[in-house]
């Protein structure tokens, strides 16, 4: 997010040189450390203590899981070694294996407090678009009607306290000037929320924009973005998230919580050493707080885990899932402890339904099931190609008038239907809700039994629609279309915007409108065959929440793909667990329908299309090509960049780092043998000479550069050399020129390497990265290769 930004800093940093950027990428390890031998007095060892910034990335770079596991796993051993000496020691181990649990607990708390604040602003500035409360400013119009001793059951949402626009500016609720100076007001309301949105987006944090989970996804995967989970775009999106949501924009506030948690939990690490100097175990703490974004978000910690292990983590160790679900624990108590909506539950649009439900209406639950993958694939294709016409004509360079002009479509369009005019969480709330016999709802406008007494209040019959159902369904049905047409172009702009609301509205609208369908079907045709024996007159058969709520999974899961993850949220939400069997067919039957179109979800397909280095674990590698094929340099291309590990002097390494553009080189025994010794880092090579020159004494461009372990003899006369096998790794992966490419993108999935040398015999061939695998699926998949990179 922020491409402006992002292709300024790649310029800057001139770390794309000719279209290419992390070639031979590194894997230094340090189970190379405490192998200096003691030399000869001259010798210069710059690493007997390790050099800040030897061993970190710069930015726009893939991590070396391999090593930092190997790092975390050597200062485990020393804390446990040193823990038998001396009581401090122990205490020192004790709090090592604390801090973890200690950090998940501070990660929950922040992430739910901030949900928590979220929830209420966004709750009150959607209202503020309408009204205002003469009690206080404050109150948001529930609250406001709360305190009323006016209220009706018919209206509870009129009392004196709360004030229209067009009441306070011209004293009168009724008639058509009311009614355009409320639409004026509404109008004027979203333009400013929205304004500032994007104003802010833009000026102080690019990275705020969007929902936040592709590039959530690639970050675990290993890759380093600076700045993206930082304290300037924790704030920024924190404020921008509750004025776009409350400007009336088709988005939610879901998917980007999870990258507020995030941020938390990145921000929080910093405070734990363990985690501030090792990446890998950075992302451990990362994949948790994504549970803890979900949990916070839709009230499900149990969905929130299930969402972290299935949609973004890369790497998930069972202690991982504890930890993820502690933090989740934590974060819904937080919470549910602030009570943002005052109802006690976590959401707006909590339910519980009791009826039971048919096998029969596992039919039309497919159907939903089918509707819901046709609407994910026909989605991801159309914002896709929104996006990239975004991208690439003059339409990307003015966000703050797209935005704007988004805006001013949405509320023209919105506030003359009632369903669209709320936001999407009271949209679904309405459409989930079960009619009783005083609700005032349109939805609920049957014509009443003449019989009334005879019926209990719960267990209310079937009844014929009436004026206001009729109603209600046509403007429904006008929401529907409004829905899907706004969610393409809004998805993606530069405001944050999360993706789960619009879809779930999308899905509930067509349940609704199917779930009303079967009941008068049910309702006029008792002696159908379908309906003999389960549906008596006088019974209540079919609940419509319920159809509204199947289909709200079915439109998730055909946009994102979740299956699992998505029915256990959908039951936490509602309560219902008798309803899994037909979430489970709504959701399975939209994720295989959504496949047959294209098997990437929205997220993987943003991914794609901003050209993030994202080894996908479920893309299968069908093609027979070899290691030698894929691996670099190629025929024609000029020799393999290595160092030889005594023969090269300062002056000729440096002139070799300075005349390429790789992240790391080869070690070989000499030019001839091309015999592998280990691998070298550039950043760490470039860190420990420029080190060397300023504090060894007689380190000069004539100085040999030495990776091995025992010294070799020089003249009396030579400078003093320079000895750098503790930078060096001296184990790096290695598959031989015939090794099947499906077996090395297995490796550097499941290992998370950034690259692997090839050798034929023992002697170096050549090197694959992490990007020449990506490219060459690009090629196999017919799409440009040259996209991998940050467009």
């Amino acid at each position: 997010m922020g491409w402006e930004l992002w292709s300024r800093q790649l310029d800057e940093e001139e770390l794309v040189v000719n279209g290419e950027y992390d070639e031979h990428s590194s894997s230094s390890s340090s189970r190379a450390a405490g192998m200096n031998g003691i030399g000869h007095t001259k010798l210069v060892d710059p690493l007997e203590d390790p050099l800040p910034g030897v061993g970190t990335y710069e930015d726009f770079n893939t991590i070396d899981w391999v090593r930092e596991k190997s790092k975390d796993r050597d200062r485990h051993r020393e804390i446990t070694n040193k823990s038998r000496e001396s009581t401090v020691a122990l205490l020192h181990s004790v709090s090592d294996a604390f801090s973890g649990w200690l950090l998940m607990l501070l990660v929950g708390l922040m992430a739910g407090a901030l949900a928590g604040g979220i929830d209420i602003a966004a709750h009150w500035m959607t209202d503020l678009k309408e009204g205002v409360c003469l009690n206080g400013f404050w109150f948001n119009h529930e609250h406001c009607c709360w305190t009323s001793n006016e209220t009706t059951f018919k209206e509870r949402d009129r009392c004196p306290q709360w004030k229209s626009w067009a009441e306070l500016i011209a004293g009168t609720s009724e008639g058509p000037f009311a009614y355009i100076l409320n639409y004026l007001m509404y109008i004027i309301w979203a333009l400013l929320f929205s304004f500032l949105a994007v104003t802010l987006v833009r000026a102080f944090a690019p990275y705020a924009c969007g929902s936040g989970i592709p590039e959530i996804k690639t970050i675990l995967s290993g890759f380093i973005i600076r700045g993206y989970l930082g304290k300037w775009t924790l704030i920024i999106k924190t404020i921008t998230l509750v004025l776009a949501v409350s400007s009336g924009l088709s988005l939610g506030k879901e998917g980007p919580l999870v990258h507020v948690a995030c941020c938390c939990a990145n921000i929080l690490c910093h405070l734990f050493t363990k985690y501030r100097k090792n990446e890998a175990k950075r992302r451990e703490v990362l994949s948790a707080a994504a549970a803890v974004g979900v949990s916070v978000a839709f009230g499900a910690p149990i969905g929130g885990v299930l969402f972290s292990l299935e949609e973004v983590s890369y790497y998930f160790p069972l202690k991982t899932l504890w930890r993820s679900f502690f933090a989740a624990l934590v974060a819904a108590f937080t919470l549910r402890s602030i009570n943002p909506f005052g109802n006690s539950r976590l959401v707006l649009f909590y339910v519980e339904f009791h009826a039971p439900w048919h096998l029969v209406e596992l039919a039309p639950f497919i159907l939903l099931g089918i509707f819901g993958g046709l609407w994910g694939a026909l989605f991801i294709k159309a914002n896709i190609a929104w996006c990239r016409l975004r991208k690439t004509t003059r339409l990307g360079h003015y966000p703050v008038i797209e935005v704007l002009v988004v805006t001013a479509a949405t509320a023209l369009m919105a506030f003359p239907n009632s369903y669209t005019r709320m936001s999407g969480a009271e949209l679904i709330s309405e459409l989930f809700n079960d009619c009783s016999l005083l609700d005032s709802s349109q939805l609920c406008g049957y014509k009443q039994p003449a019989n009334t007494s005879d019926t209990g209040l719960d267990s209310l019959a079937d009844r014929p629609a009436g004026e206001g159902l009729y109603t209600a369904l046509w403007q429904l049905a006008l929401a529907l279309i409004f829905k899907i047409l706004i969610t393409v172009i809004t998805f993606g702009m530069k405001v944050p915007s999360g993706l789960f609301i619009p879809s779930m509205a999308v899905g509930a609208i067509a349940g609704r409108l199917l779930g009303v369908g079967m009941e008068q079907l049910a309702y006029y045709n008792h002696d159908w065959l379908i309906f003999r024996g389960w549906c008596s007159p006088g019974a209540d058969c079919i609940t419509p929440g319920l159809y509204a709520m199947v289909g709200a999974a079915a439109c998730l899961g055909g946009v994102t793909r979740m299956t699992v993850s998505l029915v256990v949220i959908m039951f936490e939400l509602t309560g219902g667990l008798e309803y899994i069997v037909p979430l489970m067919a709504a959701t399975m039957t939209s994720k295989w329908v959504a496949d047959a179109f294209g098997r990437e979800g929205i997220y993987e397909a943003h991914i794609r299309l901003n050209g993030y280095p994202f080894l996908e674990a479920k893309e299968e590698f069908q093609h027979s090509s070899l290691a030698v094929d894929v691996m670099r340099p190629r025929r024609g291309d000029p020799a393999l960049a290595v160092l030889t590990q005594d023969g090269m002097t300062v002056g000729e390494v440096e002139t070799l780092v300075e005349s390429t553009h790789f992240s790391g080189f080869p070690v070989v025994v000499s030019p001839e043998s091309q015999r592998l010794v280990g691998f070298v880092l550039r950043r760490d090579l470039l860190i420990s000479i420029d080190n060397a020159r300023k504090r060894q004494d007689g380190i000069v461009s004539a100085s040999k550069v030495v990776f091995t372990e025992h010294t070799p003899a020089q003249p009396p006369e030579a400078p003093p050399q320079l000895r750098l096998r503790n930078i060096m790794d001296l184990s790096p992966f290695t598959v031989t020129d015939h090794t099947p490419m499906d077996i090395t993108v297995d490796i550097f999935r499941k290992l998370g390497l950034r690259q692997c040398l090839v050798t034929h015999n023992g002697r170096l061939l050549g090197i694959i990265t992490k990007k020449d695998i990506l490219k060459h699926m690009a090629q196999i998949a017919n799409r440009d290769p040259d996209s991998i990179l940050f467009n």
